[in-house]
């Protein structure tokens, strides 16, 4: 067991609770109209507190525990039994074993909050909350194990995965846009422009989650280390790179950058490199973070208007997007002189690896489509998904929480 490695993860860990609240509740938060902040800003805070204790109760053992056939962990790591403070040398030797599984449960926090951003500003909260718990067990979990889990099918295919691109960024965009078609559009969108109401708090978050993505990559190394270093500034690289593009692609297209756009972009880059962060090299995440800036404003601003879907915050556009992209690439970019646990990619010799994370892509793909469509049939037959038309337009924050973020005196 090493001090070094376990002060590492337990600080990864706080870095990506802060990326569902106050990051990504920020970010979002501005996004939406005043009418729905406290709405977004309670979701993303009751994932924390729901996910949680779902993980522990019985979430995590569904993820890492003993395989059963490759598709699912067990239930023998229940309520965390075995779960103490000695190392699974299946998953990180120098760290306690409660260490591995509260960093992990700080993923399986944010990837339904990101879908938040596809069906903001009209979904019931009740129907809310139980469609994140079900997509948490029955989407996110199976995904654990297949690419992360001892035994599971992805990973002993070989796909790679270094902190997430497959099992937060692809399942939660996808699931994003299959909600978004399923709900259909607010009620205003296409007669008005739907506006952010906040942008500094959009720009603040934004900032915040790229400070804790430093915990959502290099703290997937699981120790403190020289792949943690190489994944922290392959991270940064990106990310730098990603926002540049984007605002030069506005500048380019409109004749001014804007803050908003700069911000999406740098975002986009980071959902984009989570996935290679450990395997590749600092120049080649600059061109992952490019293609990241090109490929996610072309979905944003181009294609979602001409398919007319209202992903409302673009969580399909940036999350899908990117974290396909970023899979795709990896499978490009990958050095085993940088990971010895990783392998090379096509364009060092190995196409062989290339076709298998275009693998790892399309089957998550196909799963997460399937399965969401399902639970949100069950949820809409069970409480209604949707909120009725005079309360989406009075706003959730009344509606659904009786709250008003911003008070106006007279």
């Amino acid at each position: 067991m090493n001090s070094g490695d376990t002060a590492w993860v337990l600080m990864s860990t706080a870095l990506v609770l802060l990326m569902t609240i106050p990051g990504l509740a920020f970010f979002y938060g501005g996004l939406v109209r005043r009418k729905n902040v406290l709405s977004i800003l309670m979701q993303c805070f009751i994932i924390l507190c729901v996910i949680s204790l779902q993980w522990i109760l019985f979430g995590y053992s569904l993820a890492f525990g003993p395989d059963v056939h490759g598709l699912i962990g067990n239930l023998d790591w229940a309520g965390l039994k075995g779960v103490g403070s000695l190392p699974n040398a299946d998953y990180a030797a120098t760290i306690p074993h409660i260490v591995f599984m509260i960093f992990q449960m700080m993923f399986a926090v944010i990837t339904p909050a990101l879908i938040i951003g596809a069906y903001a500003e009209r979904v019931k909260f009740p129907a809310f909350l139980l469609f994140t718990v079900l997509w948490a067990t029955f989407v996110y979990d199976p995904l654990a194990h297949w690419v992360w889990g001892t035994g599971g099918w992805l990973k002993k295919m070989g796909v790679l995965d270094f902190a997430g691109g497959i099992v937060v960024h692809v399942s939660s965009g996808i699931s994003a846009l299959v909600l978004a078609v399923l709900l259909g559009k607010r009620i205003s969108y296409n007669h008005r422009p739907i506006r952010p109401h906040n942008l500094p708090f959009t720009v603040l978050g934004a900032a915040l989650l790229w400070f804790g993505w430093f915990g959502f990559n290099a703290g997937s190394a699981l120790a403190a280390d020289g792949i943690a270093a190489n994944a922290f500034l392959t991270t940064n690289t990106a990310a730098a790179a990603a926002g540049l593009t984007w605002a030069i692609i506005e500048w380019w297209q409109n004749g001014t950058p804007t803050i908003l756009g700069t911000v999406t972009g740098a975002v986009a880059g980071l959902a984009t490199v989570t996935a290679a962060s450990g395997f590749i090299n600092p120049i080649n995440a600059i061109f992952v973070g490019i293609a990241a800036a090109v490929l996610c404003y072309i979905f944003v601003a181009i294609i979602k208007t001409k398919l007319g879907y209202d992903d409302s915050l673009d969580a399909f556009g940036v999350h899908g997007v990117g974290g396909a992209l970023g899979t795709i690439a990896l499978g490009l970019f990958c050095e085993k002189t940088i990971n010895a646990a990783g392998n090379n990619g096509l364009l060092f010799g190995n196409p062989k690896q290339f076709f298998i994370q275009c693998l790892a892509v399309a089957v998550p793909i196909i799963f997460t489509a399937i399965m969401t469509w399902l639970i949100f049939k069950i949820v809409d037959v069970l409480i209604g998904m949707r909120v009725e038309e005079k309360n989406e337009i009075i706003g959730l924050d009344l509606t659904q929480q009786s709250e008003a973020a911003y008070t106006v005196i007279e």
